[in-house]
């Protein structure tokens, strides 16, 4: 327990101190947000805000770890699938930079990648790391085996994951809070299971976030960007995969899937009804819209993903000691 918590402090430390020196290097070469035209009105002001931010997590966290870690082929795997995931980030926030507008490279290409990724992430996890294609049913002792369509399922948690969080990535300090309590839930579990390195791995990401909310939260003086974000949801899905996890994911990152499903339903609405369910998705652009203050928007969310996150842990604690129920 001495080296998970040692290693969500040196998270900490490492992202807070560093922070002023980055958020200088990134002003200092330009590196600043594109604002999308059909955005809130609010969020002009956002613009030229310094952003891959990403950057400064990925490195307090992955120091951390390196430092503290005990380096387990699962803790290996999950880091080079969030590093991975972070790359793809990377080249979708330079795009920005480098072509001036608030599109990157396209989503079809990012997915592709993610599943490239996902693909040489899960073969060496079915081969060496012991992952195979049973899932635990909550709250009872059964497995159920997915056989091969477990990859479909394997890269549904995965870019699921990741690309959820990265919507919820719209106002300062959403993703970075709402990842950092999902997180600590994904430690607690860890730690039930003896999965330390995990554990430490889990604790170093969630000290990263909490260190960098020091200077994105409301107002920001730097965004994580794609960089960050898409390699946050990525290490949430690994972690899911690595405990055998994944049925609880929907539970403890439910404001992930509340983001994501709010986009889904508002462009099936749209196209097929030819209106819309929410002023603005995803939905917590709805509740700016509605005069909501943006303060009151991310302290909201936190505490819906805190209920979430405890129920999750609270539900797998169950299933982890208890055994199967009566019913």
């Amino acid at each position: 327990m001495g080296r998970i918590l040692a290693a969500g402090i040196l998270a900490i430390v490492l992202s807070v101190v560093a922070g002023p020196r980055f958020i200088a290097l990134v002003r200092n070469r330009g590196i600043g947000q594109r604002i999308r035209e059909e955005g809130p009105e609010r969020h002009i002001g956002k613009a030229g805000t310094p952003t891959m931010g990403g950057l400064l997590i990925l490195a307090s966290a992955v120091v951390a770890y390196l430092v503290l870690g005990t380096h387990t082929l699962a803790g290996l795997l999950v880091m080079s699938l969030m590093l991975g995931s972070g790359l793809v980030g990377f080249l979708d926030d330079a795009s920005k930079v480098i072509k001036r507008r608030s599109l990157g490279i396209s989503g079809k290409a990012k997915l592709a990648m993610q599943f490239l990724l996902m693909v040489a992430i899960g073969w060496f996890a079915f081969r060496f790391a012991g992952v195979d294609t049973y899932v635990s049913v909550p709250l009872t002792d059964r497995l159920f085996n997915f056989g091969w369509s477990y990859i479909v399922l394997a890269y549904v948690v995965t870019a699921g994951t990741s690309n959820t969080v990265n919507l919820t990535d719209g106002l300062d300090g959403l993703a970075a809070g709402t990842v950092a309590v999902a997180l600590l839930a994904f430690t607690g579990i860890a730690w039930l299971q003896g999965a330390k390195d995990l554990a430490i791995l889990s604790a170093s990401l969630m000290g990263a976030c909490v260190g960098f909310l020091w200077y994105n939260s409301f107002p920001a003086e730097v965004f994580m960007g794609d960089t960050g974000s898409l390699a946050l949801g990525a290490a949430l899905g690994g972690m899911a995969i690595m405990t055998g996890t994944e049925l609880y994911l929907p539970l403890i990152g439910g404001i992930f899937v509340i983001e994501g499903l709010s986009l889904i339903i508002q462009v099936i609405a749209v196209r097929v009804f030819h209106r819309r369910v929410f002023l603005m998705s995803p939905i917590h652009h709805h509740f700016e819209l509605k005069d909501w203050s943006e303060t009151k928007i991310i302290v909201r969310f936190w505490i819906v993903t805190a209920i979430l996150a405890a129920a999750g842990f609270t539900l797998y604690y169950l299933t982890y000691t208890r055994g199967p129920f009566p019913w």
